[in-house]
Order: structure tokens, then C-alpha cells, then sequence
């Protein structure tokens, strides 16, 4: 008869085998700097101190290398995070399990809301505006236009009362596409499923918009050349929610044949003639392949375009995936992306005086803590 020691014995034998083995496999397998599935990047092997050691930061930092380190961890953080869901979890790191399988960004009211509209103020005041038409674009997220697909305890989104009282603030003339998207919620999907941008169908309804405000004739969808480079599109909600089993999303892009375009990046030199990498097709980050990912300064020259205006763009990435609609009505767009871009718009505006537009262009789920809205001056 097997004795209790024995089976202690036994016990305790096994557990040892077991954390021996997962130490060397510790050791010996390879070890990446990024996760592609979260999207980040791993902790680093912590350098040794005797300080960092008594005030206890070596140890936490061992502990987070020793996490994002772990074997085998992909399949186990997938596993929790299926098991979660599963289990009936309707929220995971501030993304919402919403309906139809989509995963919704959750929407905290800004704290920054004084120093924006300050700064959109500022540089506004300094625009020509008998000159220069400006606008101001603030665009809803999916947890206000797919506000009935949030779970039933979800907090009311007040996305838009904040924008309406940045446009009040300010005085630069709206463009308010909320009711453009809602209007259109049947029309197809204009949000991913996981990524918290709007897709390329969702930028087209902003772009029509933009030609209500502009008294322009948009470009009817039935014109252009559509084509669904991927389908295999794993956003930033999929990277914080780390469900490895949800659905993936397809990437559809719109494209003019008329067009005769010219895209310069300044910041590498590189010249294209489309407004589209997809080199990126192939990489985690897919989103990327709108406007060949982040540049301080693009310049698009559309030798075909129905006007010899010139747009001055300043925007975050929503906007990237609605430039190819917007290039059929400019000779000359220039993007800015002011995170990066350093000498500021108002300077910018006074180097180039064949601009006659400046539309600004921000989601608000991101607006309160965007760099780049500092870089408006």
C-alpha cells in the first residue's frame, strides 16, 4: 500500500520536476522584445544593483520579465481571457465584450478640455480666415454610434457634448459627422470590430461631411475601384483584450483610377504615386498601410483633382484612412501630424501661402491625451 509519505514524496518530486523544467525552459527559449498580439513591448532582463535590490525595484522588475517571459505565455494569456468571456465578463482593460462581436474602446470624459480648446483658440486667432476656410472635425467612436451593441450596464457615452462644447469654446466652425454615421449605421460596418479607428467605409461618411460643409460634390462610391486587402486584421482592442480566438477584420480600400497622385514623405524622402503601403498587409500593425503609417509631413499632389486648392490637414490617424477621399477635390494636401511635426502650423501656413483650407481632424476618445494637440500653434 502506497503510503501518504510516499505519495508526499511523490508529490513534491513532481512539482519539482515540474519547476525545474519550466526554469530551463526560461532560460533556453528564445526571447522576444515585442508582443505582436499586445501589441508592446516586453520587459527587459533588469540590470542588478544593491539599490534597486533594498528599495525593491529589482524584484518588481524581475517579477514583470519573469511574466512577459513566462513559456508558452501567448496561449496562457489567450486561455485566461477566452475563459473570462466565457464566463461572462463584459469588460476587460477598459474595452467593452459588445455585441455582434465587436470590441468597444469605453469613453472617459476628458481633463483636459480647457488646455484643448486653448490651444485650438490660439492658432485659430492666427489663421487669415478671410483667406482660409477652417473647420474643426471632432469624430464619435464606435461606443457612441454602436452604442446599442454595449452591454446593458455600459454608462451613457457623452462624446458629443464634450465636442459641442469644444466647438462652442472655440469658435472654429464644426463639422459634426454624428449624425452622418448614425444615419449610416446600415449601410455597413463603419467601425472595426477590433481596433478602435473607424474603417475606410466610416472615413467615407466623414468625407461627406466634409463636402456638406464645403458645398462640394463627393465622389459617389460606385466610382471608385474597391478592394479588400486583408482580412486578417487584429486591432489595438484585440491587443488589450488578448481573446486570441475573436474574429479578425477586414480592410477594404477605395481607390480613383482618375487620380494622378504624387505622395511625398519629407521626413525620409520617399515618393509614391498611391496613398496606400501595403507592404503593412503583412504586418501586425495593418492600420499602418493608410499613408505608409506616421510622418511629421506629408505632401499629396493630385494632378487631376476637380480644383487647384490646397488643404492643410492637421490630424490624428483617423483621418488617414479618409485622405484618399479628400485628394479628389485638392491639387495640394499637406498632412501634419503634430506629435512629430516641430515648427508648427502657424509657421507652416505662413511658408505656404497657396493654402486656402485647414480642416483639423481628431477622434474624441483619444483627444484629451493627444501630444499632438500641443503641437497647434
Amino acid at each position: 500500500m502506497i503510503t501518504n509519505m510516499k505519495i508526499k514524496r511523490t508529490v513534491v518530486c513532481l512539482l519539482c520536476i515540474g519547476v525545474i523544467s519550466m526554469s530551463v525552459c526560461l532560460l533556453v527559449s528564445p526571447k522576444k522584445e515585442f508582443s505582436e498580439n499586445e501589441n508592446r513591448y516586453l520587459a527587459k532582463f533588469p540590470s542588478f544593483s544593491a539599490k534597486a535590490l533594498l528599495s525593491g525595484d529589482y524584484t518588481d522588475s524581475l517579477g514583470d520579465w519573469l511574466a512577459d517571459h513566462f513559456p508558452q505565455r501567448d496561449f496562457f494569456v489567450g486561455l485566461k481571457s477566452g475563459a473570462e468571456i466565457a464566463g461572462g465578463r463584459k469588460e476587460i482593460n477598459h474595452v467593452y465584450i459588445a455585441q455582434d462581436d465587436y470590441l468597444i474602446e469605453a469613453y472617459a470624459k476628458p481633463q483636459n478640455t480647457e488646455r484643448i480648446t486653448d490651444t485650438l483658440v490660439r492658432f485659430y486667432e492666427k489663421i487669415d480666415t478671410a483667406n482660409i476656410d477652417v473647420h474643426l472635425m471632432l469624430v464619435p467612436t464606435a461606443v457612441t454610434i454602436y452604442n446599442d451593441k454595449l452591454p446593458t450596464y455600459a454608462p451613457a457615452s457623452d462624446q458629443m457634448a464634450t465636442a459641442a462644447d469644444i466647438y462652442d469654446t472655440t469658435g472654429v466652425p464644426a463639422i459634426d459627422c454624428t449624425d452622418r454615421l448614425f444615419d449610416s449605421v446600415s449601410a455597413g460596418q463603419l467601425y472595426y470590430r477590433t481596433d478602435h479607428h473607424w474603417t475606410t467605409l466610416g472615413a467615407y461618411y466623414g468625407y461627406l461631411a466634409y463636402c456638406d460643409a464645403k458645398n462640394m460634390t463627393p465622389v459617389s462610391l460606385d466610382a471608385l475601384t474597391q478592394e479588400t486587402v486583408t482580412e486578417e486584421f487584429a486591432g489595438t482592442l484585440y491587443s488589450k483584450v488578448n481573446d486570441y480566438s475573436h474574429p479578425k477584420d477586414a480592410i477594404t480600400i477605395y481607390t480613383n483610377p482618375a487620380d494622378d497622385l504624387t505622395v511625398t514623405y519629407a521626413d525620409t524622402g520617399e515618393v509614391a504615386n498611391s496613398l496606400y503601403n501595403l507592404d503593412y498587409v503583412n504586418e501586425k500593425d495593418k492600420y499602418s498601410l493608410f499613408l505608409n503609417n506616421i510622418h511629421p509631413l506629408v505632401e499629396i499632389e493630385n494632378r487631376t483633382a476637380d480644383s487647384q486648392d490646397a488643404l492643410l490637414l492637421i490630424k490624428d490617424s483617423y483621418a488617414n484612412s479618409m485622405v484618399p477621399f479628400l485628394a479628389h477635390h485638392y491639387r495640394k494636401i499637406y498632412v501634419l501630424d503634430t506629435r512629430y511635426y516641430r515648427d508648427g502650423p502657424s509657421s507652416f501656413l505662413e511658408a505656404h501661402r497657396d493654402i486656402t483650407d485647414v480642416l483639423l481632424l481628431y477622434n474624441m476618445n483619444t483627444l484629451d491625451g493627444d501630444t499632438g494637440i500641443r503641437g497647434i500653434y
